[in-house]
């Protein structure tokens, strides 16, 4: 499978909204929106996304399909890594493939990622990628309507 990241189109932005609302990926990923099917919320947040200049944010497809979405956001030095993928495309090293061409695209360091606890597929991924576990910490998880572990990591220089 050939993965590769985009800039993201217009046309990215449905295929990322249904992805964002299925239940088993919201599950998974914890810290969402509050109401990730409010279709105007999630207009204005891409909308932010991509006219800011802090940001770099990409579509991933596979194979020439939209699978998700990889980006960097933050303050320097603060800067944290997130990612999105499809789950019919989980366990086939496309998250994996995605953060190594984001991160190949932004060559500051230190970079921080943060995921549940729980999420061991997507702690593998940033271990994969050269992130390490730095802190542990609690958060609101919107997704599950609780406060969860979750796992701070970062990747160095």
């Amino acid at each position: 499978m050939h993965v590769a990241l985009r800039a993201v189109h217009d046309s990215d932005l449905p295929v990322f909204y249904r992805q964002m609302n299925d239940p088993e990926s919201l599950r998974m990923a914890a810290f969402t929106p509050e109401d990730p099917s409010d279709r105007s919320a999630f207009d204005a947040h891409w909308a932010r996304l991509r006219s800011s200049s802090g940001v770099l944010v990409r579509t991933v497809l596979a194979d020439g399909d939209v699978v998700g979405s990889a980006a960097v956001y933050g303050e320097p030095g603060e800067r944290e890594v997130t990612y999105w993928i499809d789950r019919a495309h989980w366990g086939r090293g496309v998250a994996t493939a995605a953060l190594r061409g984001l991160l190949g695209e932004v060559p500051e360091r230190p970079l921080y990622a943060r995921a549940a606890a729980d999420n061991a597929g997507s702690l593998r991924v940033l271990e994969k990628c050269g992130f390490r576990v730095t802190a542990r910490a609690t958060g609101w998880a919107a997704a599950r309507g609780a406060e969860i572990d979750e796992v701070v990591l970062t990747l160095e220089g």
